[in-house]
């Protein structure tokens, strides 16, 4: 956990004021990721889904200059640690809902985090995010969606919506195998930043990518499974409800995110 000393508001260490705001007020968006001797995997992406949901949610962005400005200041001469960067504005609340305007960065760091899982067994649940393309802060249903799984006896969530259309699981992406394919599922869901940079290099590693809907009849036609977020690039997936499934190429799929170059912020 981050202290008081590790959250910063737009560059300056947080003020009592805006952390009541953002402990009582869920409206914002937020990414985060692990910064690697001082770079970042995928920057270009975490930048530009901040920059897309300070638009959508606030009217205004925020600016790329000021972003890598408040990362530079949160990160300092750390080499390596977990950065959170989020949006918010203390102008906005359920009795103000319209103010427009250039929302306000809170940043937070943390030491890197180890990979979610090293194998997953899958429960399904019928639920999907409100507007599942943002990585908002509104995180009441994921929590409660992994807890029932896990007292269900299993070790996390897999979304289906109302459609029965496979989207994405509490706090990733997933990816089916089939043959040196893999396919990822069309849904209404979060776009992941490891998604991306696992496809980006799936040519390199003899591997192909596609996107196609799905729904749960179909996955007893595919090898194996693997789920993917920035804290894991790779982690295969043991089962699906009762499903069991082979096991994943991690290592193919590991050196596709792997030769994504790190960028400087």
């Amino acid at each position: 956990m981050a202290d008081a000393g590790d959250i910063l508001i737009d560059g300056v260490p947080a003020k009592a004021a805006d952390l009541t705001h953002v402990a009582l007020v869920n409206y914002g968006a937020y990414t985060s990721f692990r910064v690697e001797k001082g770079r970042v995997r995928g920057l270009d992406l975490h930048i530009e889904r901040l920059e897309a949901s300070a638009l959508e949610l606030f009217g205004e962005t925020v600016g790329e200059p000021r972003l890598r400005a408040f990362m530079r200041a949160a990160v300092g001469d750390r080499r390596d640690c977990w950065l959170r960067v989020s949006l918010f504005s203390p102008e906005m609340s359920p009795r103000q809902p319209a103010w427009t305007g250039r929302p306000k960065v809170m940043t937070a760091t943390f030491p890197p985090p180890p990979p979610l899982a090293d194998s997953l067994r899958l429960q399904t649940q019928v639920y999907a995010r409100e507007a599942a393309h943002l990585k908002h802060v509104a995180t009441f249903g994921l929590i409660r969606a992994r807890r029932a799984a896990r007292a269900a006896g299993f070790d996390d969530a897999l979304f289906v919506d109302a459609e029965g259309r496979v989207s994405e699981g509490s706090l990733w992406n997933i990816g089916f195998i089939r043959g040196r394919e893999v396919l990822w599922p069309q849904a209404p869901m979060l776009a992941g930043v490891a998604q991306a940079l696992v496809q980006r290099g799936l040519e390199g590693v003899g591997l192909t990518g596609v996107t196609a809907p799905l729904t749960l009849a179909d996955l007893s036609s595919f090898d194996a499974a693997f789920i993917c977020n920035s804290a894991t690039p790779a982690c295969p997936v043991a089962s699906i409800d009762g499903l069991s499934l082979g096991p994943a190429p991690l290592e193919a799929l590991n050196a596709a995110w792997a030769s994504q170059p790190c960028q400087p912020i």
